[in-house]
């Protein structure tokens, strides 16, 4: 595919199109892993704003002001159907992980979610409870909050590398 778009830019007649083109291409070569995180975020929230909207729309009426307890209960939907979908995803696609270990990396996955799902479940239980705040307004509040948090730990602590490229938690057979 690479290849392909590099044989396109190539093809451009027009000089000023086409550098204009390798510069974005460079950019989004250097940016890959972030723009990637972007797109896979972006579907990750449909998948899960998609479960805790449907629960919402089942469960409670369709609610804009939901209790403590139903607010409680979507976020717990909202994160599992976000984990889920997550973790194959950033790991094929985003981090590219190479590491064998896939249930121990799963685990420090979620482990790592968990620490944003408590500041999505604070921040709609402040928002919407407490400073009375749409619930779908809160919603997206949150999910930029939680977006920039879950980067941080996949990128820290769970799909970290190594100078050399390689998974840091993956061990070699000796």
């Amino acid at each position: 595919m690479i290849e392909k778009i590099e044989a396109f830019i190539s093809n451009i007649r027009s000089p000023k199109l086409r550098t204009f083109a390798e510069k974005l291409w460079a950019l989004c070569v250097k940016y890959r892993e972030i723009l990637v995180y972007l797109i896979v975020g972006v579907l990750t929230t449909i998948v899960a704003w998609g479960a805790k909207f449907l629960w919402n729309v089942i469960f409670y009426a369709g609610t804009a002001y939901p209790t403590k307890l139903q607010n409680s209960i979507l976020s717990v939907v909202n994160w599992v159907a976000g984990v889920a979908f997550a973790y194959p995803t950033n790991r094929k696609w985003v981090f590219r992980s190479t590491n064998p270990h896939i249930l121990a990396e799963a685990a420090g996955f979620a482990g790592s979610r968990v620490a944003t799902f408590f500041l999505d479940w604070f921040v709609m239980l402040l928002l919407v409870n407490a400073m009375h705040v749409n619930f779908y307004a809160a919603t997206i509040i949150s999910a930029v909050l939680v977006t920039v948090g879950n980067y941080v730990f996949s990128k820290l602590l769970v799909f970290r590398r190594k100078k050399d490229g390689s998974a840091a938690d993956a061990e070699k057979p000796e």
